[in-house]
């Protein structure tokens, strides 16, 4: 294990110059432009897996983009490891605010920046190399190990739920690794149990049949964007609490243990809300920012459509307007009963005069990991050698809808085993990783695989 120790931090400036070549392939699942880029990065993979020792790969074609697989099941009566992650990534857009090339990697003040350098090529990229330290300094692997690498979890995952379901005795395994959470702070090693849900819906407001010029016929026709901005703002109300009826009937709230988990952890509000630029937070009143953001369901409208929204001035009443709504869940809330609620909701409250259509685009369910479970100790101190830090764990505002398909399918548990940092800025201009979190999650990962293989 040593060996394998030092040959990581020997090699890190090499593993810093490959994780470049990984992070300059556009590989934007959204994108029908970016099609040729998903099926370089698949087979960059599917090399990177060959390298690391998997004795078997192969990409897997859907409907959509591929998913890459590899194994190594040499390791007769060990247990066997799958490791998660996904090479697609968020598009770049505003491309005017990074301050270097998305899609051309550099570090600076000891981060390094890119598109996907967290979320979650970097993070992936852990496992993959670790695993080749192992192989290449023993000859073999501690225990027996699966990656499954696919190309729309930015999209979904819609064609990674029936390969789980299609390919369960491919997948089989004793416990399901996944780097695609966050650390509670820097320097804090941290392991996830829980991630909230999400509904992802789209409403649509429909009103005169071509748009129009707003002097002409402005006061004359209901104007889309007006009555779309007034649906929106009858959705929550001036607490933060979210007014679809039913929305809350199936909510559980935080346990007590929870509530003394959150307070030994010291959260500054006032730290929170100086490092995001704001005056002062906002939330559902009667719950502290760590249950808002942990154990609390909330609604969003993430982007708005409609009319001139190009430089400059054209009077136009547009024809119509869109939004895109989502709404994070916790435990027991059901995703397809929020989307039915949501539309519900929504055409109650829609004038007459103009159409209202909603539609939902993809969602999944929350978890919640018992912390008591085996493998999630041995995990927590995989990241505490590594750390030099006693771990602490967290529940994730975001959402990694597989997760609970992951342990539905294949009956194992889940580690979420993260590296990145909620001020990485994931999904936003000047994405970036910090050099320090890749050198000891890499750590981590030796150790975990190396204990989990002794347990």
């Amino acid at each position: 294990m040593e060996k394998v120790l030092n040959h990581i931090k020997s090699n890190f400036d090499s593993y810093v110059n490959e994780l470049f070549d990984y992070l300059k392939i556009e590989s934007i699942s959204t994108l029908d432009s970016k099609k040729d880029d998903m099926q370089k990065c698949a087979l960059y993979l599917q090399q990177k897996l060959k390298d690391a020792g998997m004795k078997k790969t192969k990409i897997f074609k859907t409907k959509g983009h591929s998913i890459v697989y590899g194994e190594n099941l040499s390791q007769k009566g060990k247990p066997t490891v799958l490791i998660y992650g996904h090479y697609d990534v968020q598009p770049v857009d505003p491309i005017e605010l990074w301050k270097s090339p998305p899609f051309k990697p550099e570090v600076r003040d000891g981060k390094i920046y890119a598109r996907g350098a967290n979320d979650n090529k970097g993070q992936n990229f852990i496992h993959l190399k670790t695993v080749e330290a192992f192989n290449k300094i023993n000859g073999e692997l501690p225990l027996n190990i699966k990656f499954i690498l696919e190309g729309e979890e930015e999209i979904g995952s819609d064609n990674l739920y029936p390969f789980l379901k299609e390919q369960k005795e491919l997948l089989k395994c004793d416990a399901v690794l996944i780097s695609d959470t966050s650390m509670y702070a820097a320097g804090i090693p941290t392991i996830s149990y829980g991630l909230r849900g999400l509904t992802y819906m789209e409403l649509e407001v429909i009103g005169p049949n071509r748009d129009l010029h707003s002097g002409s016929f402005g006061g004359s026709v209901a104007n889309p964007i007006n009555e779309l901005a007034r649906i929106i703002s009858k959705l929550q109300d001036e607490n933060g609490k979210i007014k679809i009826p039913g929305f809350y009937d199936a909510v559980i709230k935080a346990t007590k243990n929870e509530k003394e988990n959150i307070k030994t952890l010291n959260f500054s509000d006032k730290k929170y809300a100086k490092d995001l630029g704001v005056k002062e937070l906002f939330g559902e009143k009667g719950y502290s920012t760590l249950e808002r953001l942990w154990s609390r369901p909330t609604l969003d409208c993430n982007g708005i459509i409609g009319g001139f929204t190009e430089k400059g001035a054209k009077t136009v009443l547009p024809s119509k307007a869109s939004a895109k709504i989502s709404m994070r869940l916790v435990p027991n809330q059901e995703p397809e009963k929020i989307a039915k609620l949501f539309e519900k909701y929504v055409k109650s409250i829609a004038p007459k005069n103009v159409h209202v259509k909603v539609t939902s685009l993809h969602g999944g369910f929350p978890v919640v990991i018992p912390i008591e479970n085996e493998v999630m100790k041995i995990a927590a101190d995989a990241v505490a050698k590594a750390f030099k830090k006693k771990a602490v764990f967290t529940r994730e505002g975001g959402s990694i809808p597989i997760v609970v398909e992951f342990a539905k399918q294949l009956n194992a548990p889940v580690v979420l085993m993260g590296f990145g940092l909620d001020s990485d800025d994931i999904h936003s201009p000047n994405e970036h990783f910090r050099i320090e979190n890749l050198q000891k999650g890499l750590l981590s990962s030796a150790y975990f695989l190396n204990d989990f293989a002794n347990k």
